[in-house]
């Protein structure tokens, strides 16, 4: 099996958080990427489902009721 990149072509790092804007992952874990095993690929997409719950939790705490 192999684990597609969750990249979606917008690669913007984001200072203050130092994750790209657009898959979540971070610079390392985009650099590793290319040599990682199924299972560190595996382990970096739960990193990235986990920040993207925060990140969604984050703007649904912000939202006007």
């Amino acid at each position: 099996m192999t684990v597609p990149s969750p990249c979606i072509n917008v690669c913007v790092m984001d200072k203050a958080s130092g994750l790209c804007q657009g898959c979540l992952r971070t610079l390392d874990e985009i650099t590793a990427w290319g040599r990682a095993s199924d299972p560190q690929r595996l382990a970096i997409l739960d990193a990235v489902a986990a920040r993207r719950a925060l990140q969604s939790n984050d703007s649904n705490a912000r939202s006007p009721q």
